[in-house]
């Protein structure tokens, strides 16, 4: 299993877009939120309101040797509410763990909303049983937990399904990175596990998908949504070497073998349908994560016939996640930076 943890292959990056109105790559860009720590996936309420999980900034609890280097652990992840211009951390708390600098986190990945409570999938980049090994703020990585009436609650351990179910066979690594409410309950694409996972009432899990390795690398799928079909489409970032042009959309029913619904992406970060069920990919860099410097990412519309248009390919810097509402795209940019996270509105095409 793909042991790189998504986010630090960015490296440490500072923010990209002043706040404001720009034109970049041919789209309207519109910064509606600033002073974000690490920000990842959106999803906006029945209502309209806008709500982005934030990975925090680690915090004082303890530090460690992590797999990209020195990570120390707290509890700074929160979920961000956006709404009529304005922003406000509604969550607070949830469990982080970041370079010594707050950069390049790990904790709340992403957020959906169901029967009128937040759903939030907790990454953690790692074998689950490094957190036996950690502070007490780490129990609720690799989780999925819900806001409810009395407070957070934790309702299905998706690390510890890796652990003892393991769905690809390989070595132990869970680090959920994206979530889509499903008819059965949940669905979360554990991008450590190389796995599609569903949640189920009473918080039963089970494996909806693998994904296999190909072109001499991890499949590391970091993105699901749920398509105008019903079927499931899942993002895939690649792993080591993060060769260009290698990643790929599979489109998943349950129960039945992923087939490639598109394809020639470079490390896909996020997926997502707009009302006319057009397919959007958020590549958080487009040239490929080995290729050097800060990480530029692109966002592409796949047309019908399977050939790509490129919609923003400047302006974004490591974005983390994405979401489409009312012929606009919204981007959570610089998805590895403390403090200087933004969200961005981008007009599409009519």
């Amino acid at each position: 299993m793909n042991r790189t943890i998504v986010v630090l292959a960015a490296g440490m990056i500072a923010a990209a877009l002043v706040p404001g109105v720009a034109n970049a790559g041919g789209a309207k860009v519109t910064t509606i939120a600033t002073g974000l720590d690490n920000p990842r996936g959106l999803t906006f309420s029945l209502d309209g309101d806008l709500y982005v999980a934030e990975s925090g900034k680690g915090g004082t609890d303890g530090c460690f040797a992590g797999p990209e280097g020195e990570a120390c652990l707290g509890s700074s992840g929160a979920v961000t509410k956006i709404a009529k211009g304005k922003q406000k951390r509604i969550l607070t708390g949830l469990p982080s763990v970041a370079a010594p600098a707050g950069t390049n986190a790990l904790g709340p990945t992403d957020v959906a909303v169901k029967g009128g409570s937040l759903a939030i999938t907790v990454g953690l980049g790692s074998d689950p049983a490094q957190r036996g090994k950690l502070p007490e703020a780490a129990k609720g990585l690799a989780t999925l937990r819900t806001d409810g009436y009395r407070g957070l609650k934790t309702i299905a351990d998706l690390g510890e399904y890796e652990a003892t179910a393991n769905p690809d066979g390989g070595l132990p690594d869970s680090n959920p990175t994206s979530l889509v409410v499903s008819p059965w309950g949940y669905t979360a694409a554990d991008a450590g596990g190389n796995s599609l996972v569903g949640v189920g009432p009473g918080g039963h899990l089970f494996t909806v998908a693998t994904f296999a390795n190909h072109d001499g690398a991890q499949a590391v799928p970091t993105s699901v949504a749920q398509g105008p079909d019903g079927a499931f489409y899942v993002g895939e970032l690649t792993g080591v070497p993060f060769k260009p042009g290698s990643a790929k959309v599979y489109k998943v029913w349950p129960g039945k073998e992923p087939k490639v619904f598109a394809d020639g992406f470079t490390n896909i970060i996020d997926v997502a349908f707009d009302q006319r069920g057009n397919l959007y990919v958020l590549e958080i860099a487009k040239d490929g994560l080995a290729s050097g410097g800060p990480p530029v990412g692109a966002l592409i519309k796949v047309n019908k016939d399977g050939s790509h248009e490129t919609v923003l390919d400047t302006g974004l810097t490591a974005p983390g996640g994405l979401t489409i509402k009312d012929n606009a795209a919204y981007i959570s940019n610089c998805g590895t930076c403390q403090g200087e996270g933004s969200v961005v509105k981008v007009a599409l095409k009519k």
